[in-house]
């Protein structure tokens, strides 16, 4: 009887059956330097388990330019000077992006380009004003998510107290996912970092305004641990890869003192997922743990 169950889902959800095998996996950032939340597991997928990683970059990161004293004489531009850094961020960080994706293994990136104009903590600051066409990043999502396939979403957790780039982000992705097929919908998942220093709670995730991004109990519902050790000795660990990957954004000076912090990356399942999807997630991070280096 539980083969004949199992079919008949597989038959309706056929997705399912993809979690631990090949996944698809579709990440959604704001900014380049966001990856850096879960490259780690986006490492993992591409290349433990052989899957395929996508990452839309919703806005264009030419707002990232306080901090870019260091990589002035690398670029040889004064990036700290507003005007300059509007004109030439957005291709020095899409390089520096790509930089990261080759180490992560992204296999094709999307670029929506809407306009960093500043940090806000405001989420309705952006869906309610000018400074992203919100309609129109929605509706390149869903493009995207039609023809993508994809088993899994991944974007930095919606938080009151986060830049509202970040939670507006992921929650256009989820809003973009709605025009699936329910049998068709990837399992959505935010992402925070455990430190000993630093640790999120789940009363702190998800917007009151905006119930799509209430997320599902009191603790992630998967973790990886970049400590996990490897390689000759056991001298190695999955920190390496994340630390790799803030070293390719040299225009992000305060960015490179994240390197070495950071033991975990927590996955918090959104409530409004699909039919099958807890258990789709602990399939993929069990194959994840079972594949990893060792």
């Amino acid at each position: 009887m539980r083969k004949i169950i199992l079919c008949l889902v597989l038959l309706l959800y056929p997705s399912l059956a993809l979690a631990g095998d090949s996944p698809r996996v579709l990440a959604v950032i704001a900014h380049p330097d966001d990856e850096g939340g879960f490259a780690a597991t986006l490492y993992a997928v591409a290349h433990h388990l052989h899957g395929t990683v996508d990452l839309v970059l919703v806005t264009d990161g030419s707002g990232g330019f306080k901090y870019s004293t260091l990589a002035e004489p690398i670029y040889g531009l004064k990036l700290t000077d507003e005007t300059v850094a509007r004109e030439y961020l957005p291709s020095i960080r899409r390089q520096e992006l790509i930089a990261s994706g080759k180490i992560i293994g992204i296999n094709q990136f999307f670029f929506l380009d809407q306009h960093d104009e500043k940090y806000t903590t405001d989420v309705d600051e952006i869906r309610k004003g000018s400074t992203w066409n919100i309609d129109t990043t929605r509706s390149q999502l869903e493009d995207i998510l039609k023809r993508g396939n994809y088993d899994f979403i991944i974007g930095l957790a919606p938080r009151p107290d986060t830049h509202a780039h970040h939670s507006t982000a992921t929650m256009l992705a989820l809003e973009a996912r709605e025009v699936l097929l329910p049998e068709k919908r990837p399992v959505a998942l935010a992402t925070t970092i455990w430190a000993p220093e630093y640790q999120v709670k789940a009363q702190q995730l998800g917007l009151k305004d905006y119930p799509i991004t209430a997320v599902s109990g009191d603790k992630p519902i998967a973790e990886f641990d970049r400590t996990t050790p490897f390689g000759y000795d056991k001298k190695l660990n999955y920190k390496i890869i994340a630390d790799w990957v803030i070293a390719a954004h040299k225009s992000q000076g305060t960015m490179q003192l994240f390197a070495g912090k950071g033991e975990r990356e927590q996955f918090w399942y959104f409530k409004e997922n699909p039919l099958g999807g807890k258990q789709k997630t602990l399939k993929l991070f069990a194959s994840i743990r079972e594949h990893l280096y060792k």
